[in-house]
């Protein structure tokens, strides 16, 4: 099977599938390939910080977002357990506007996904432990970083059943999709596109 870079419903959000090469010693895959991103995105994503995270079965991380410009770009894997990844759209006026669509990452397909930045992430650990590495095209910064809950009945997000998800204090306060788009936090559609063209220069 040859690695694929698969469109989802929401613009901006990619699921890379990889080709992994397996023997008696194990396997080998291409976690990421800039090339095969450019070709999708249309400009080439820059590696400011690379994060990583280990949660135990039923933590819940997210919806997390960063104001755009510049927002934050990621692209993240799960290299060991499996988690069930989602990706928001909190981008006021895009045609898919609170739009959620979620993909397994595990340690067994070693699939990744791309978020551009205005797009929301969370993911919910379904392995007894998780390991998730992120790929950040910004460095972290306090000031520019939100989030929106994400049990907001408004967005919908179809959880596990069976699981209780454990939140982060910040997590647990963070605002509805509402709230945050009253208090002017949530990203602008037209904003993002204008950063879009200027990554693609």
């Amino acid at each position: 099977m040859l690695s694929c870079m698969d469109r989802l419903s929401i613009d901006g959000a990619w699921v890379h599938t990889p080709t992994v090469h397996s023997d008696l010693r194990g396997t080998f895959h291409e976690a990421f390939r800039a090339a095969d991103l450019r070709a999708v995105a249309g400009h080439p994503m820059e590696l400011a910080q690379i994060n990583s995270s280990t949660s135990s079965r039923g933590v819940l991380r997210g919806v997390h977002f960063a104001a755009v410009p510049p927002g934050q770009a990621k692209y993240v894997t799960c290299v060991s357990g499996s988690v069930l990844d989602v990706a928001v759209d909190l981008r006021v006026g895009s045609p898919t506007f609170l739009r959620w669509e979620s993909v397994v990452l595990d340690d067994v397909t070693r699939r990744g996904i791309y978020l551009a930045e205005g797009l929301g992430h969370a993911f919910l650990a379904l392995s007894e432990q998780a390991t998730v590495l992120y790929v950040c095209s910004q460095p972290y910064a306090p000031g520019r970083e939100h989030g929106v809950h994400p049990l907001d009945p408004d967005l919908g997000i179809d959880w596990p059943a069976g699981l209780t998800p454990l939140l982060s204090d910040k997590d647990a306060a963070a605002p509805t999709a509402k709230e945050a788009m009253a208090a002017g936090l949530l990203p602008d559609h037209d904003t993002c596109l204008a950063h879009y063209r200027s990554l693609a220069g």
